[in-house]
């Protein structure tokens, strides 16, 4: 296949969209086009994609990067068999002639639920937007195909649809055990995902020997903080680090953080880094949305502290420190569960497969409204639209 992915929103070197699903394509052997904001990130892309550049929506400079993106893809996508948008921007950005082609939108998050976390929303607009963003869902599930990240986000939708889940990749071989310094937490920083509660943890920690790095993007009002703590000399922020490089550098800690607040957004979406800290063996400190607490609770690989409290995420920190054995053990239960239930490569194959066979039907239905009709069948037509007193023009 010929698959045009296009972003502009997520960093081109996202998880799920370049290590994961793009990675699967080409291993597959399928030729991708890769539409996302290179230069706004600094990004080297990958040799084996083809890169477009466009610009990036932040905040509430989008509309620009909306008009690139609808630009873009005018021209490239025509020549895909699948458009695989990653964007609830991009359903604005759709070109009228791509209606008739394969466009797959993959929902990586309940967007009308998530506009309470988004600090860029002006707090008045929100509850005037969760319809329009629902009424943009129900139009995009009636004219184009979706893959969801989650489960729970099933109910959104009146038909059903494949899930595509948030996993990782799980070593054959079992990670060493737990260390007794570092905590680690990775992906994005923002509020509502508990950056100001783990800068409280570092804070706490400092003076015990435990260092907490934090490794990921983070929103404007969270790199204030974090570089005040890293004049402090009370954590290290990584910045932005490639998923594959951010869990080597994860690797061996104590804990990995998921302090999420309780937000609608959260409450039926699975954390990936829980499941990423788990394939690594390294124990969970997370709070309780249900579908962390279910995961938790029945692979036993790691604690759950009450939301917004970072001193009990502090002392759950240690209580590890303290007991050798119980992280030890709660790492190998993370891993022996990640390998067992969440390795990325069987996801992988159903993720190609699905692409593939909407693509096949979008061909054959194509072949189908090509197919000439044949002079009898002309004929037949011509004398039926003379006996109605119409003409029929060849």
């Amino acid at each position: 296949m010929r698959v045009c992915v296009c972003t502009i929103v997520h960093h081109p070197e996202d998880a799920r969209i370049l290590h994961r699903q793009i990675r699967a394509l080409l291993d597959a052997g399928h030729e991708v086009t890769y539409i996302a904001p290179f230069r706004a990130c600094n990004v080297t892309p990958w040799r084996n994609i083809h890169p477009v550049d466009v610009p990036r929506a932040t905040g509430r400079h989008r509309l620009r990067a909306v008009r690139a993106a609808r630009a873009v893809l005018a021209r490239h996508a025509p020549y895909a068999d699948v458009v695989l948008l990653h964007d609830p921007e991009l359903l604005l950005a759709i070109p009228r002639k791509l209606r008739q082609r394969t466009v797959v939108w993959d929902v990586h998050e309940d967007t009308a639920a998530a506009l309470s976390a988004k600090g860029w929303v002006p707090r008045p607009l929100r509850p005037l937007l969760r319809p329009v963003v629902r009424y943009l869902e129900s139009r995009t599930e009636r004219r184009h195909r979706l893959l969801l990240a989650e489960e729970g986000y099933r109910s959104r939708f009146q038909r059903e649809h494949p899930v595509v889940p948030n996993t990782t990749y799980v070593s054959d071989t079992p990670p060493e055990p737990p260390d007794d310094r570092r905590v680690v937490y990775v992906g994005h920083l923002s509020m509502a995902r508990g950056a100001a509660d783990m800068i409280e943890v570092a804070r706490q920690l400092h003076g015990e020997g435990i260092a907490v790095e934090l490794i990921g993007s983070a929103d404007a009002d969270v790199r204030v903080l974090l570089r005040a703590a890293q004049l402090e000399g009370i954590l290290r922020w990584y910045g932005f680090v490639p998923n594959d490089r951010a869990l080597r550098i994860a690797e061996g800690a104590m804990a990995g953080l998921a302090l999420l607040h309780d937000e609608p957004n959260y409450r039926h979406s699975m954390p990936t880094k829980v499941i990423e800290y788990m394939a690594r063996g390294i124990p969970v400190i997370t709070t309780p949305n249900p579908p962390a607490v279910d995961l938790i609770g029945s692979s036993g690989a790691g604690l759950i502290v009450d939301f917004q409290q970072p001193g009990a995420a502090a002392d759950a920190v240690r209580r590890l420190r303290e007991d050798p054995e119980l992280r030890t053990e709660l790492g190998r239960r993370g891993y022996e569960t990640a390998r067992a239930r969440f390795h990325w490569p069987v996801q992988a194959e159903r993720f190609v497969a699905r692409l593939e066979s909407w693509s096949r039907a979008a061909h054959d239905e194509a072949a189908e409204e090509a197919v000439p009709e044949s002079p009898a069948t002309f004929i037949d037509k011509a004398a039926e639209h003379t006996a109605n007193g119409t003409s029929l023009t060849a």
